[in-house]
């Protein structure tokens, strides 16, 4: 990789607007105050970061699901799944990974499978690492269906500063691991609810690249562990 590639990544054409109008912005304070200006250079540059689109390299090894998202393993729980996507109230082990405003927004598949349900519930703009964000705040469920007849949610989960949850899938469509399935602006929470028997290979406080990270590996299944009801 070049050096340049390093820090100059492509952009997610859903951010050339927000970075257009931050650059005009910035333009017209250069002709008011300096200052300003200055300001208004370091928000435009933080706008092509955030929007940023980067190149990953998703491992090609049956079973394995990876993180939907960049940011921090923020909780790991039993939780059932959102109510919305129809799938009863048996509870399921639960990864959260919570996204600032300075992580990569893109959403990414964490298996291949086909999109058997995508659901939208309107709700509130609590911070996105308090535990009852995944009940009450605006979210976008996914219902993953594998090939081997397992499934898999994961759920994206609009934050404090993000206002907009961006789908670039449908219903119907065939995913593969890694795939881009949507977006959040600006700071937000990707929850996945892991098949039964699988246990993650992940724990609070860890970094997750999405498509990049392993999250769990179905080849490794175990009894199910025992939970707090």
């Amino acid at each position: 990789m070049k050096l340049h590639e390093t820090f100059i990544k492509p952009m997610h054409k859903e951010g050339w607007r927000f970075v257009g109008a931050f650059g005009v912005l910035t333009l017209l304070l250069f002709f008011i105050w300096m200052p300003l200006f200055l300001i208004g250079l370091v928000l435009t540059i933080w706008c092509y970061y955030f929007f940023r689109d980067p190149v990953r390299h998703v491992p090609d090894v049956p079973g394995l699901i990876v993180s939907p998202a960049d940011g921090i393993v923020s909780l790991v729980e039993w939780a059932a799944p959102p109510p919305e996507l129809g799938l009863g109230d048996e509870k399921r082990l639960r990864v959260s990974v919570f996204m600032s405003v300075f992580n990569c927004h893109i959403n990414r598949a964490p298996v291949p499978g086909r999109v058997a349900k995508m659901a939208y519930k309107p709700g509130k703009f609590l911070s996105a690492e308090l535990d009852k964000a995944s009940e009450d705040n605006e979210r976008n469920s996914l219902l993953i269906e594998m090939d081997d007849g397992r499934d898999l949610v994961v759920t994206q989960i609009a934050g404090l500063v993000a206002r907009r949850i961006v789908p670039l899938t449908e219903e119907g469509a065939v995913l593969k691991r890694g795939e881009r399935f949507g977006l959040i602006r600006f700071g937000s929470r990707l929850d996945t609810y892991l098949p039964e028997g699988v246990v993650p290979l992940v724990d609070v406080g860890q970094t997750m690249v999405a498509g990049e990270t392993v999250l769990a590996d179905m080849a490794q299944t175990s009894p199910r562990p025992a939970r707090a009801d």
